[in-house]
């Protein structure tokens, strides 16, 4: 009787104490709400400005143009591809690629014409990416006052999702077909027009420049019973066989040649950091 008498008495005591601790916790949340958040707010911002600088590499003292920029393609292993790439923002200015042929040891040489730019998509909406976060983060200005962690958390995760597109947009080249590759725009680009032996592909993997050369042969029209069409790849192998224009080809030699572009490692560096940031507010969130 005792016993139960002294728990009685005892919970207001424990009511109170838990109260206070639980006003405690409140106060400790509006202040992060109305500090705490905003200065994460304002961090993400100033590294995704950074990031954003990169992809738009000025001239120094000037607004514009964008910088150009060469990088050499070629290694000391494998001399059957051999180039310089003039990249400019997003735009592939110029590419001037040597190519000796397998057979016969010829060297080919190619360049863009003076009429024709590349544009590298996966660069183009990796910036767009940034620069939709870098409007979501400025809608929320000093002045606005976050009311609960579900509404940042709400922020954050859609500013996430923008940055993880953005990665990925770098870190993931976008598949092809053969066929596509043999009828993309990018096979006009040349003078003298690439032969109808070779096709090229560019693309960014994370923070390198990649030029993929394919040298192909005719097949005979009597192997059919072997023929099987390859599907779509970012590299395609030795081996691999498409049809074009009631012709059949297979892929005989694969050369690729990459360069590291120094400001595409920055920007990579500054997502993870911006992520980092987003989940470690919204982990506070739960408080």
């Amino acid at each position: 009787m005792l016993n139960s008498q002294r728990s009685v008495t005892e919970l207001p005591k424990m009511s109170s104490a838990s109260q206070v601790e639980r006003a405690v916790l409140e106060d400790e949340f509006k202040w992060l709400l109305k500090e705490e958040v905003h200065a994460v707010l304002k961090q993400l911002q100033d590294v995704l400005r950074e990031a954003s600088r990169r992809f738009s590499i000025l001239m120094p003292g000037l607004e514009s143009p964008l910088k150009q920029e060469n990088f050499i393609l070629g290694s000391s292993t494998m001399d059957q591809v051999k180039g310089v790439l003039t990249l400019q923002g997003e735009v592939l200015t110029q590419a001037d690629i040597n190519l000796k042929v397998t057979k016969s040891s010829q060297v080919l040489h190619f360049q863009f014409r003076d009429d024709k730019q590349w544009k590298l998509q996966q660069i183009q909406d990796a910036r767009n990416h940034v620069t939709q976060a870098l409007q979501l983060l400025s809608s929320h200005d000093d002045s606005y006052h976050f009311k609960t962690g579900a509404e940042v958390n709400k922020l954050m995760d859609a500013v996430m999702l923008q940055l993880t597109r953005a990665r990925n947009r770098l870190t993931t080249p976008a598949s092809m077909t053969l066929p596509e590759l043999a009828t993309s725009g990018l096979m006009k680009m040349f003078t003298p027009p690439m032969p109808g032996d070779v096709m090229v592909n560019f693309y960014i993997n994370l923070s390198k420049l990649c030029l993929t050369v394919y040298q192909l042969h005719v097949l005979p029209s009597n192997t059919t019973k072997y023929f099987k069409p390859s599907g779509s790849s970012v590299l395609h192998s030795p081996g691999a066989m498409f049809e074009l224009n009631n012709n059949r080809f297979e892929v005989s030699h694969v050369h690729k040649v990459e360069c590291v572009v120094p400001w595409l490692n920055d920007t990579l560096v500054f997502f993870t950091i911006s992520l980092q940031l987003c989940q470690q507010l919204k982990d506070k969130q739960r408080w």
